[in-house]
């Protein structure tokens, strides 16, 4: 993922960056990565003209903002990277800017995603001899693949399609039998590609197995679609050993018990959903994947889990990831393609990885501040400020005849 192009920002290091006024902060970071449209889209405030909005989605009347923010200090696998946020929560860029500056002292996150393989599920009812399903359509695997590749020929040409189909008996009584079909969609998050798969090949399915079919549609649990990102924070870094005890025994807490465990997961999404919307990402089917995998060992438990060596604190995060850089939002929404024009372009796999990255950050921010001042004390300093924000509009209503 290293990247010596020129048009990228030289470092993510910004010292100083959240104290300065908006315009020169945005001078900061728009670049030569950004082309010159874009970049006045951004300089223009990043409204969403109401043409696009109009075409983005159904019976729009008006648009709604977010802040788009930018968290710093971000290295991962050996680049630098200015990470576009959009969420209304102050803390949520702050703390994870600050652990990222922590991190990047032994080198930032390092991660790797599996190749974007999505699911699609093939659902029949009241199948003759479920059990015996697996071994009935194993002869037919490679027709029906070619098949499945056959309604997709433009994902085909680009280097995707079915890789594999995995026949599962759910319950053997009512002969409820579903059949994955695994396809690799490239750059793009992948829906519609699988939705299309799925109805193609589901009177085949029928045809060989029997049975009623039912669904045909992607699944947002996508286990062959991963990202895994670690990092290492030295004591010095943190704030000392007491602080690294405080986070290995929170982190332990979240792996035992699931009531502390959600609330841990949410600290991971707050970066990656805020990532995720600045890029236009499904950020809903994200959440639905990371929670479902959060279960499926059991009992819910940890999207990330820290424990000490000898060096310090080292965490990790793994979880199905479903980011796309072409498709949906991002072809005609000119801050999400600001916002990946800032992070270099990268392609999907790369992106998963620093979308895991802000994830990760933000759970090692919130898990800091609890070891030590305790969460109140960081989040009631920045809520300060939308306080102030508060008054100041109610005053405006008043004042402009508003009740």
């Amino acid at each position: 993922m290293a990247d010596d192009r020129e048009d990228l920002p030289p470092t993510s290091r910004l010292p100083g960056f959240y104290r300065a006024p908006l315009a020169e902060r945005r001078e900061a970071v728009i670049g030569p990565a950004v082309p010159a449209e874009l970049a006045a889209h951004l300089e223009a405030g990043g409204a969403l003209p109401l043409p696009v909005a109009d075409r983005m989605s159904e019976n729009v009347i008006a648009q709604h903002g977010l802040p788009l923010s930018i968290a710093t200090n971000f290295r991962v696998n050996g680049r630098d990277v200015l990470l576009p946020m959009a969420v209304e929560e102050p803390s949520v860029v702050a703390a994870a800017s600050n652990a990222a500056r922590m991190v990047r002292t032994k080198g930032g996150f390092h991660g790797e995603a599996t190749e974007a393989v999505m699911t699609a599920q093939v659902q029949l009812d009241a199948v003759p001899d479920a059990a015996a399903a697996p071994e009935r359509l194993a002869p037919h695997r490679a027709r029906l693949l070619e098949a499945a590749d056959r309604a997709i020929p433009g994902m085909v040409r680009r280097g995707g399609g079915c890789r594999d189909l995995e026949v599962r008996v759910i319950d053997e009584a009512e002969g409820l039998v579903v059949v994955h079909f695994y396809v690799a969609v490239g750059d793009a998050m992948g829906a519609n590609v699988v939705d299309t798969v799925a109805e193609a090949v589901a009177a085949d399915v029928a045809t060989l197995l029997g049975g009623q079919v039912g669904l045909r549609i992607l699944s947002n649990l996508p286990l062959r679609r991963m990202v895994r990102v670690r990092c290492a924070v030295g004591a010095d870094a943190l704030g000392g050993e007491a602080l690294i005890d405080g986070i290995v025994r929170a982190s332990r807490f979240a792996e035992k018990d699931p009531f502390r465990a959600v609330t841990h997961n949410k600290g991971v999404m707050n970066g990656v959903d805020a990532v995720a919307v600045a890029l236009g990402q499904d950020w809903r089917a994200i959440e639905a994947g990371a929670h479902a995998w959060a279960s499926l060992r059991g009992a819910y438990g940890p999207l990330a889990v820290w424990w000490r060596e000898d060096d310090g604190l080292v965490g990790e995060l793994e979880m199905p990831l479903a980011v796309a850089t072409v498709g949906g939002a991002t072809g005609v929404h000119p801050g999400v393609r600001a916002g990946l024009s800032l992070l270099g372009n990268p392609g999907a796999r790369e992106l998963a990885v620093i979308v895991a990255a802000a994830g990760l950050a933000s759970n090692l921010a919130a898990l800091r501040a609890l070891a030590g001042e305790g969460i109140q004390r960081g989040h009631m300093r920045l809520h300060a400020r939308k306080a102030e924000l508060e008054g100041a509009a109610e005053k405006a209503m008043k004042k402009g005849g508003g009740a």
